[in-house]
């Protein structure tokens, strides 16, 4: 796959936020987070897909510091270990979810940047017009942040990576930074990223009885971090304490997206946080 500096990225911006050929507007970019309650977090996603689709909000973009989360796709609920799976993930400290997007089990802690998107989207239902743009378009603006700050950031799969992508971002093509996955409904699409910048060895120590519980292979030894490329130290540190290197990739991806487009500090509309505080149960995991 191609190395992050030989990508141009001009498309995400004009993309995600254009539809029909519209002058392009500026983007907000929402940093407000809920670390103690992630299926708040997920429902704020959820709803901002909606209301995006239907016009009822601008294209938004949140960027932010996670806490710990498990995230379920679809899939993971279908396989017989699921329910123990949910298990591992309470008794090892992470808030298990049901995500919007697609993909298998996922990790977010304090050393991993949640990076989504939510735009307008043409087509009706069942139709999926730019779906493989958007997810080239967002590895790319990933992949050439990380490259801005010294990672050999690449798109593609690496070989027994968790949670499988084509438009996964990696590191050497040899260890997984950043998966992506994406949700389209009528009228817009929702694409998201979990980075990690710190922390793969937590990581592979949830994922690894999580995957067992589901049946699933992967090889830990595919996991990766920003901080380790780097040659920085890989713990996450604690919610409370301001992490340098997490505020350097939220601020790489903000200047690679700045080459687009202008972007603004943007709080979530008060509409958006009602529809998620009286849907935030749609995403606990079904068991």
């Amino acid at each position: 796959m191609c190395e992050a500096r030989h990508i141009r990225n001009d498309s995400f911006i004009f993309h995600t936020q254009s539809l029909n050929s519209a002058p392009a507007q500026p983007i907000a970019v929402a940093t407000e987070a809920f670390p103690g309650d992630a299926h708040l977090d997920t429902a704020v996603s959820a709803a901002l897909l909606r209301q995006v689709a239907r016009g009822e909000v601008a294209p938004t973009i949140r960027l932010h510091r996670t806490g710990p989360i498990l995230a379920f796709g679809k899939l993971d609920r279908l396989r017989p270990g699921f329910r123990r799976a949910v298990e591992i993930a309470r008794a090892a400290g992470y808030e298990p979810v049901e995500r919007i997007g697609g993909g298998r089990a996922a990790v977010f802690h304090t050393g991993t940047v949640s990076f989504s998107h939510a735009v307008r989207a043409a087509g009706g239902s069942g139709s999926y017009p730019g779906t493989r743009q958007r997810f080239e378009s967002m590895a790319a603006t990933i992949a050439a942040a990380l490259a801005a700050i010294g990672v050999d950031g690449r798109v593609g799969e690496v070989a027994g990576e968790y949670c499988p992508g084509e438009f996964s971002v990696n590191a050497r093509s040899a260890v997984k930074l950043a998966g992506i996955g994406q949700r389209v409904i009528v009228g817009g699409a929702h694409v998201g990223a979990v980075i990690v910048v710190r922390g793969a060895a937590p990581v592979n120590a949830v994922l690894e009885p999580v995957y067992e519980a589901l049946d699933l292979a992967w090889d830990p030894a595919a996991t990766g971090s920003v901080a380790t490329e780097l040659g920085d130290a890989d713990a996450p540190l604690p919610a409370a304490t301001p992490d340098p290197l997490v505020d350097e990739v939220i601020a790489a991806i903000r200047a690679e997206l700045a080459r687009s487009a202008a972007l603004t500090d943007g709080a979530l509309d008060p509409s958006t946080l009602a529809i998620a505080r009286a849907s935030r149960t749609d995403y606990l995991p079904r068991i």
